[in-house]
């Protein structure tokens, strides 16, 4: 009852507004012969005493008089027609009244009986908060209500702050983990929490503040999966693949079998497995052969006459012979081999850029020499045979997020 009572209220205030300078009587406006007539009456006395004085004889007295009396009937004659058209006007401003008056609630409330919902029960923000029935929004509202009576209340912002996490809430998530850590103290649960908030935050990154809270989550419990996977991804991040690899081994082999996030851990060992800056066990060495080997597969280094491990190695590229001396030479004769076996793929890469494969072993060989900026430049150039938006121009962007490389506006 009180909704309708507001709405008669409202539609009453916009009528009155409507109404009232329709209501108002304006005032009538002076005829344009008003002045005239006025004149004509001032003419009739000045010649009226002209007369008396003698200054004009009676003949001519009768004659001026009625010139100026024709005059004034003549616009006496016009006002009158004025006058006439006057409650044509009145009668078309009653008609807007009534219209706004009777027509414009009626549409209203035809309109509101259309599109609105009058059958719907009311429902005070009181009442809601008594009785939230499940409305899960409606126990965050308690909740914090609660908190802003009682901001020292951890237990409150300890249940709060996963809530926040899980309705996408990231910014009062982290300072939600923030304050219960800073009231109830430091626990694996909330450290990691508060960090995972943060990577959630950050896109996606691991931030120096998150791996800060997960080593603090990981000295509270060493065997805590979700800080030793952060931990990880934050490695792979940072380019250190053989740290991020062996770190992702050590969680797989702590998980169980049926643990939900071990096939993710597996699939970031396998991308670590097969990237060459995965230095393996038997040290750089062994990385060094591995490098030499994947180029010598590489796509780009196929002849006129077929792939290169079939007939006479293209110019640059190593034979059989070469990857075995290389197994032999020490580490900066195998770098000079490297550079000139990378030198080489680049140059053909240039003449044949149809070639994914190639452009991503060309950056990651760049990568394993510790040649970066050239690593963004060979990006770039991929980017430009293969666009962002495409599909393998999305596997070049998700290798340089891999390997850590900037892709600048090539993103778009």
């Amino acid at each position: 009852m009180l909704f309708w009572i507001l709405v008669a209220i409202l539609t009453a205030a916009v009528a009155a507004v409507l109404l009232l300078p329709l209501m108002r009587a304006a005032a009538p406006l002076p005829s344009r012969h008003s002045h005239d007539i006025e004149v004509y009456r001032d003419q009739l006395g000045e010649l009226a005493r002209d007369r008396d004085a003698g200054l004009i004889g009676s003949e001519e007295a009768e004659l001026a008089r009625a010139e100026i009396a024709r005059r004034m009937l003549a616009a006496s004659a016009a006002d009158q027609a004025a006058a006439e058209r006057t409650p044509k006007r009145l009668l078309s401003n009653r008609l807007s009244q009534a219209f706004i008056f009777l027509c414009l609630p009626a549409i209203g409330l035809c309109l509101y009986l259309t599109t609105g919902s009058p059958g719907v029960p009311a429902q005070p923000l009181a009442a809601r908060l008594a009785d939230p029935n499940g409305d899960v929004n409606i126990l965050i509202a308690k909740a914090e209500n609660h908190l802003a009576l009682n901001p020292e209340d951890g237990a409150g912002w300890d249940l709060l702050a996963p809530i926040y996490m899980r309705h996408g809430r990231l910014e009062d998530a982290v300072a939600a983990y923030d304050r219960a850590i800073r009231l109830l103290g430091p626990t694996p649960a909330r450290m990691g929490g508060y960090a995972e908030a943060l990577v959630a935050q950050g896109g996606g990154l691991v931030t120096s503040e998150a791996q800060n809270a997960l080593r603090k989550a990981l000295a509270l419990d060493p065997n805590d999966p979700r800080s030793a996977f952060y931990l990880a991804l934050g490695l792979k991040q940072e380019g250190k693949n053989a740290e991020a690899l062996s770190a992702f081994r050590k969680l797989a082999g702590s998980s169980p079998a049926d643990a939900p996030w071990l096939p993710l851990v597996n699939q970031h060992i396998a991308e670590l497995a097969d990237s060459p800056a995965a230095v393996g066990p038997t040290g750089p060495a062994a990385l060094v052969n591995q490098h030499i080997a994947e180029l010598a597969d590489s796509p780009a280094a196929v002849g006129p006459t077929g792939p290169a491990a079939t007939g006479p190695a293209a110019p640059g590229n190593p034979t059989p012979g070469d990857i075995a001396a290389a197994k032999e030479m020490n580490d900066g004769d195998r770098q000079s081999m490297i550079r000139g076996m990378v030198d080489s793929l680049a140059s053909r890469l240039k003449e044949d850029p149809a070639n994914l494969e190639g452009w991503m072993r060309l950056i990651r060989s760049y990568v394993v020499l510790d040649q970066r900026d050239r690593a963004e430049e060979a990006l770039h150039e991929g980017l430009i045979a293969f666009p962002a938006t495409g599909v393998q121009g999305k596997q070049l962007l998700a290798l340089a997020q891999e390997l850590g490389l900037d892709a600048g506006g090539d993103t778009e």
